[in-house]
């Protein structure tokens, strides 16, 4: 699963969703992790009311299961649960990635609380809905 985290120094989940120029996108799986991308975002980020920046970061996600961030407005929030991706708040901006990647690992090797395995089911729900509609169209 694709779990993505909004920094500002690649090291520390400490950038706010909305404001966030960083979000560096992870692989994870029960034997580990490993960095995909990081994706980058310009223009004024910081524009309370701007619905409109929310819409690349959502889409640029569209593929991944969690988003870890420091903090997140409840309309960001909404859509992208809306697009079955979990927003994650951080315990502090002192969270390191790492630390957080390999916790998520561990976790997948026992037994992923409810919200984790909630968030799984409706990745592969979305990713099956999606794979009838691609086979819809090519048909």
């Amino acid at each position: 699963m694709k779990i993505a985290f909004t920094t500002n120094d690649r090291v520390h989940i400490n950038a706010h969703f909305g404001w966030a120029k960083k979000i560096d996108v992870y692989e994870v799986s029960q034997t580990g992790h490993q960095f995909l991308e990081t994706l980058t975002f310009e223009g004024d980020l910081k524009e309370d009311g701007n619905e409109d920046k929310l819409l690349p970061k959502i889409a640029a996600l569209h593929d991944c299961t969690i988003v870890y961030v420091s903090s997140i407005g409840g309309s960001a929030a909404a859509r992208l649960i809306k697009q079955k991706i979990t927003p994650v708040k951080a315990r502090s901006e002192e969270d390191e990635i790492t630390d957080v990647l390999d916790r998520l690992v561990q976790t997948l090797n026992g037994s992923p609380p409810p919200w984790l395995r909630k968030a799984l089911k409706q990745r592969s729900t979305a990713d099956f809905d999606q794979l009838e509609t691609e086979e819809e169209v090519t048909v």
